[in-house]
């Protein structure tokens, strides 16, 4: 058993912290999106997300994802149920502790369910969501986790996702397009104003997301080395690629800079560099966050022609750029950095490296979208044909705060009284583009 680092082990401590900031920063992020008669279910839906997920994860997510059997699928559920291991103070490589590493990947189980709630905005019942979280968690991210990091057939193809491009985001985007399509658009969704009811809680939002990121790409070198140095490097100059391509790109398009544009190419930025952070040189990152902000505005586009109503662009964001980013790694990855930081010399095909290690990381994560939304889409149908999925008409016309929770986020005072606010629902920058130009 390694000796305890306890530098290493205070890194671990820090990074898990700062990927849970991102869960309520994700809240606050959504929540500005979001109508602002629907401000407290999409923020709940954030939050009930850290209470499902820790749960499960301690129960059987954990489990599961470590399983060492080799098998298609986990089968030793059984391996690390309850978390025993920790309680034995052990450490793992690195001179880690086992609780800082198990806690460390909670965290990441937490902030991929999270995600999901985004495409589902204003019309989802409360309790299919948290069905829904429970069941995806064990019968899909748990599963994908084993599969990109753990014993199974991902891994195996000697594929590289340095911090969840494929096995989060991507993961995440393709269930969110499965619940999109059951749970069906929003009342109005094609004819109505969809506006963000409060930018500053996204902007807020966003720059939580982006500092917990830090811990998120950077805490994925396990260690405090040159590794994560780079991990966080790579993090920060892919995302600010990324925003100045997506105002850039909107521009063309003829729609006006807007901070929502902004802090949408932080996300799409941040999404893109997550598989790649420590495998890639800082010019790499670069090209990388360009792309992203170029392709992602472009893919949310095409929701209104091709019907789906997705809320807050998980698709567009997450599920494009987290795909984007996994195959920029069989493009971008240099073979020096990757025996160092992931134990594999491997080039990218733009420096030199085989077609087979790219058609390797398409592969697996096309692979991986495939099953999430598959799986998805029939956890999705169950609920909808046993306790149901949609709230009424009148209650998402009314707003959802007051129906499923009986709260609003705002009580502004008029005549002496308090009134509940409303305002238009959310819209994304696809959504304003005839309102910016």
């Amino acid at each position: 058993m390694p000796e305890l680092d306890t530098g290493n082990n205070a890194w671990i401590l820090i990074s898990a912290a700062l990927v849970l900031l991102m869960t309520p920063g994700l809240a606050l992020f959504y929540g500005g999106l979001s109508r602002a008669t629907s401000v407290i279910n999409m923020m709940l839906k954030c939050l009930v997300a850290i209470g499902t997920t820790s749960i499960v994860w301690v129960l059987v997510g954990e489990s599961m994802a470590v399983d060492d059997s080799g098998n298609f699928f986990p089968t030793d559920f059984s391996g690390a149920f309850g978390l025993r291991y920790v309680t034995e103070l052990g450490t793992v490589d690195g001179g880690v502790s086992a609780g800082a590493m198990s806690a460390f990947g909670m965290m990441f189980a937490i902030i991929t369910v999270a995600l999901i709630a985004g495409a589902v905005a204003d019309r989802m019942k409360f309790s299919a969501w948290v069905v829904f979280s429970v069941a995806w968690i064990v019968l899909v991210y748990a599963p994908v986790a084993y599969w990109v990091w753990g014993a199974g057939w991902i891994g195996e193809l000697g594929v590289m996702d340095y911090a969840g491009g494929t096995a989060v985001h991507a993961n995440a985007g393709a269930a969110a397009l499965a619940l999109a399509l059951v749970v069906g658009r929003r009342i109005g969704w094609k004819d109505g104003n969809f506006a963000p009811h409060n930018l500053p809680l996204v902007v807020i939002g966003a720059g939580l997301l982006w500092f917990g990121w830090f811990g998120f790409n950077a805490g994925s070198a396990f260690v405090s080395d040159q590794a994560a140095g780079l991990a966080l490097l790579n993090t920060q100059v892919a995302t600010a690629a990324a925003i100045l391509a997506w105002l850039l790109i909107d521009r063309i398009r003829g729609i006006k800079p807007s901070v929502l544009g902004a802090c949408s190419g932080v996300i799409a930025g941040l999404v893109a560099i997550t598989p790649a952070a420590g495998l890639v040189t800082p010019l790499g990152a670069i090209a990388i966050g360009v792309v992203a902000g170029v392709i992602c505005p472009l893919a949310i586009s095409l929701k209104h022609k091709l019907g789906y109503d997705d809320s807050l662009d998980v698709v567009g964001l997450h599920m494009v750029a987290g795909i984007w980013g996994s195959i920029a790694v069989g493009l971008f990855a240099v073979a020096e950095i990757t025996e160092v930081t992931w134990g594999d010399a491997q080039d990218g095909l733009f420096y030199g490296g085989s077609f087979g290690f790219l058609a390797n990381q398409t592969i697996a994560v096309l692979a991986v979208v495939a099953y999430s939304f598959i799986v998805a889409l029939i956890i999705a149908l169950i609920l909808k044909f046993t306790i149901g999925v949609r709230i009424s008409e009148e209650h998402e016309l009314a707003g959802i705060d007051a129906a499923q929770h009986g709260e609003a986020g705002y009580d502004l005072p008029v005549n002496g009284e308090a009134v509940n606010a409303v305002a238009a629902p959310a819209q994304t920058s696809a959504d304003t583009v005839e309102a910016n130009k």
